[in-house]
């Protein structure tokens, strides 16, 4: 099977996460899209939901789509947070599989991603799905410096540029603010009733 790997912080997952996911399957023609919330960031600032809750906020989020699944690899206490070591772990789980790893334009442009071309190696495609102002040529300066035959993997989703971020929810959440249908609605109904990101 071909499988699409979106990884992130999901901290919480909204409906540009879906949107992505689903856009990504369909135009690379995945059989499935495995959402992969990772319990260390080393790029950005600790989350603020448990790796529980996030967990619990994919799998509500998902519940819907049957060609989505939750895997918690990176969730457990040994996971060191690369998505290098990520996918080699993953490969066991899935054999015979081939993966795409599926990412924002943005967090590859604004992000330092270690061991990229071990990430690189390990995939069939890398896919980039556009984000915020994030040009081709910012893209293209990400890329730099990788092997030809690594960077022939890469593709951009023809998608529309998605203004949801998990940024948004959580800045609106902790002014007293709604984020209702920034997120998916079993997801809204989770995090209010636990008060998650409250200030």
């Amino acid at each position: 099977m071909k499988i699409g790997l979106l990884g992130g912080a999901f901290d919480p997952i909204h409906n540009g996460h879906l949107f992505i996911a689903e856009g990504a399957r369909q135009e690379m023609e995945l059989d499935r899209v495995v959402f992969v919330p990772t319990g260390e960031g080393h790029h950005r600032s600790a989350m603020l939901a448990s790796r529980a809750d996030r967990a619990a906020m994919v799998r509500l989020a998902i519940a819907a789509n049957p060609y989505f699944a939750l895997d918690e690899t990176d969730l457990a206490d040994d996971a060191t947070g690369y998505t290098a070591d990520l996918i080699a772990r993953l490969a066991p789980r899935y054999p015979g599989d081939t993966f795409a790893f599926i990412v924002g334009g943005d967090s590859l442009v604004r992000s330092r991603w270690e061991r990229l071309d071990e990430v690189l190696e390990q995939v069939e495609h890398f896919v980039i799905a556009p984000r915020d102002d994030i040009t081709e040529s910012d893209l293209a300066r990400a890329l730099e410096g990788q092997a030809p035959h690594l960077q022939a993997k890469v593709r951009l989703l023809d998608l529309p540029r998605i203004a949801e971020s998990a940024t948004l929810v959580r800045t609106r959440l902790a002014a007293g603010r709604n984020a209702r249908y920034l997120i998916p609605e079993p997801v809204h109904h989770y995090l209010t009733d636990r008060r998650l990101y409250l200030a």
